[in-house]
């Protein structure tokens, strides 16, 4: 379960990491020395400590390390003061967020603890933080895995119930060597970060929330993750192990008719379905997921969106499926509202489309019942359909 995110600062929380580099070009100028932004921008995600002991050593620098991170240190607070902090655009939204939903949230970073504070009373954040780890504390600076790990063991979890949201390669790396899953963000000014280790890249935090962040934590550590919940209702992918329930609901008489490409070989049924978590939900965002009453947790049938390529034409195709024990009782419409919904706000989807065999009555006065408008007739897979499409509005 995730109990905790950790964040990394320079480049995730503020947009800084163009302002350390100058600031590492104007010490060194001190010295008599240019250097090149790029070159300054290798040390992202390290301390300012080694970035100066790498320094002395690649241009011998008649300094010491202290010396030089001093002069550093100057440079960067006369910037400070004529530019500011920056934040990155909505990362505070979504740190609110994360608190709403008992999220305990610190921050690690490789720079100093003093200056970890001063963007935090900068941006009115100390109070939703549980703390803060600075690099220059633990005995191992990213990419060594000591400041994720000792950020944990601050807040009282175990690795495995965080995640970690980062912008270079030290940080990623640091994090995998935790145990941690991170998620990347491709930050421009960050330079050119090899980010491949993280479980998720993102290139912004404007629809990034709660409910994305721990679906990628799910993902990381192969659980169903929720999708949404209505009031009686929860969807969340299927695992391998809901198949069994799955497959007794199919062969049910007046199910399996509307079915297509469904075996009675349960385990060939899991295996299919492993595929399908990696190669659809974790790829795409999207699938048919299961519908759970809230009451008992009890798995009452399938709903979702699916991504075809068809005739020329981008399809998400909606598909629903309900226990005959629970039809009736406005369970379908429930799910499909919410589905619906959630495929125009979350996933950015224009239109939605659902083929309804011809001969299944009840889909097809659902369809109609919740907006859908009735066109053409397909074929599909071999049989007559309806076809019936929804537009955001």
């Amino acid at each position: 379960m995730l109990k905790a995110v950790l964040f990394d600062m320079d480049g995730v929380i503020i947009d800084s990491e163009p302002q350390h580099a100058r600031a590492a070009v104007l010490a060194l100028q001190r010295y008599n020395i240019d250097i090149s932004i790029d070159y300054a921008y290798k040390f992202i995600g390290t301390t300012t400590y080694h970035m100066c002991s790498k320094m002395i050593e690649d241009f011998k620098i008649p300094a010491t390390a202290e010396e030089l991170l001093k002069a550093n240190e100057e440079m960067k607070d006369s910037l400070t003061r004529a530019e500011g902090y920056e934040a990155i655009p909505y990362v505070v939204e979504l740190m609110k967020d994360l608190h709403c939903h008992g999220i305990k949230m610190i921050i690690a970073s490789s720079s100093s603890g003093p200056s970890i504070l001063e963007v935090m009373q900068y941006l009115h954040i100390e109070d939703i933080f549980d703390g803060y780890i600075s690099g220059t504390n633990v005995s191992h600076p990213k990419p060594a895995p000591d400041i994720f790990l000792t950020a944990a063991r601050q807040l009282g979890v175990a690795p495995d119930e965080c995640i970690v949201i980062e912008d270079s390669y030290n940080g990623v790396t640091a994090a995998a060597a935790a145990g941690i899953p991170s998620i990347g963000y491709l930050n421009p000014n960050s330079g050119e970060q090899d980010l491949s280790q993280a479980a998720m890249l993102i290139e912004g935090f404007d629809e990034i929330d709660y409910n994305f962040i721990n679906t990628v934590y799910q993902h990381a550590h192969m659980l169903p993750a929720t999708i949404l919940q209505t009031d009686r209702l929860i969807l969340r992918e299927l695992s391998t192990e809901d198949i069994e329930a799955y497959c007794y609901i199919v062969n049910k008489p007046g199910v399996r008719e509307h079915l297509t490409n469904f075996s009675n070989d349960v385990e060939l049924e899991k295996e299919k379905q492993k595929a399908y978590i990696k190669n659809i939900y974790h790829f795409y965002g999207c699938g048919l997921w299961g519908i759970y009453t809230k009451e008992s947790n009890r798995l009452i049938g399938r709903c979702g969106i699916e991504y075809k390529a068809q005739n020329q034409e981008d399809i998400y195709e909606l598909s629903y499926l309900l226990d005959p024990d629970y039809q009736g009782q406005g369970y379908a419409s429930e799910a499909v509202l919410a589905t619906i919904q959630y495929g125009f706000d979350q996933l950015g989807i224009p239109r939605i489309t659902a083929f309804v065999q011809k001969n299944n009555v009840r889909s097809q006065q659902l369809a109609l019942r919740i907006g859908m408008v009735k066109n053409e007739e397909e074929a599909i897979d071999q049989r007559e359909c309806y076809r019936y499409d929804i537009c955001k509005t």
